[in-house]
């Protein structure tokens, strides 16, 4: 179902991640005069671009059924959202979750209905170039999936996952992974000034190596990391010295097992 067929839909939080798939969704065709954002308290931008583009902004989820009722806020306020979000919802109504932790059958619980999908996007998003993970609840047909990936395609690519516990991993990978990233730019950076290097030019240089990088996997899908790693690898170089360091006992493999395991660990916190 193209997105112009889609609506009304009902954005619950408009905050940067909800922001950022609504324009996706305009971009992609949905009529604004079917998006209907609700944020008790929308940042002055989000108040100009509702403005700009003609987008009803409520501060309550409206008394009328949705067709699709996104919820993009975070999980700690949960439990005053999804109360007031039963509102606009029917047995005709899919729910998409952005929340992290909270489980399809507490929002069923809170909502009525079991026709929820989970998903977790990052914020490259923002840039139509998330990594967005789904799963989607006993109540959704295949006609409901078709939906979701229409609008969540508009933010990124799509990966559906079969067991709903992988979505708190999937957090823990991509949903938080973004972070992850531009740590390592910082810490990059951080060392090239150890080495005596001017802070701006360490950062530029550490910024670019990883957008440089990053096009080189996009480049060559077909092409295992491992192997492009290889390929700047001399035997016995100055490379393979830094990855003696990044590869040996206790080094980058055991951090991130470490990193997504604590985000995993969180998510499911969020949820209990």
């Amino acid at each position: 179902m193209p997105l112009f067929d889609v609506g009304p839909v009902v954005l619950v939080g408009a905050g940067q991640m909800g922001m950022a798939m609504a324009v996706g969704w305009l971009e992609a065709g949905l009529s604004p005069d079917q998006l209907i954002l609700v944020d008790p308290n929308p940042a002055p931008a989000v108040r100009h671009k509702a403005s700009e583009i003609s987008i009803t902004t409520l501060a309550q989820p409206p008394a009328k059924p949705a067709q699709v009722l996104v919820l993009a806020v975070k999980p700690q306020v949960a439990p005053d959202v999804l109360p007031a979000a039963k509102a606009c919802v029917d047995e005709n109504t899919l729910v998409v979750s952005v929340m992290a932790g909270i489980s399809i059958a507490q929002m069923s619980e809170a909502l009525g209905t079991k026709r929820i999908v989970r998903t977790i996007p990052n914020t490259p998003a923002k840039i139509g170039r998330g990594a967005i993970g789904a799963f989607a609840g006993t109540g959704v047909e295949y006609e409901d999936q078709v939906v979701v990936d229409n609008l969540l395609d508009a933010s990124g690519r799509t990966f559906w996952v079969e067991k709903e516990d992988h979505i708190n991993a999937v957090t823990g990978v991509s949903g938080s992974g973004p972070a992850y990233i531009f740590n390592m730019v910082e810490a990059l950076a951080a060392a090239g000034e150890a080495q005596g290097l001017p802070a701006a030019l360490a950062m530029d240089l550490a910024r670019q190596t990883v957008v440089g990088s990053a096009m080189l996997l996009e480049a060559e899908p077909n092409t295992p990391p491992s192997t492009l790693r290889e390929n700047v690898t001399s035997p016995n170089g100055t490379t393979f010295a830094a990855l003696q360091i990044l590869m040996g006992e206790e080094g980058l493999t055991d951090l991130m097992v470490k990193a997504v395991t604590a985000a995993r660990k969180r998510s499911e916190e969020l949820g209990s």
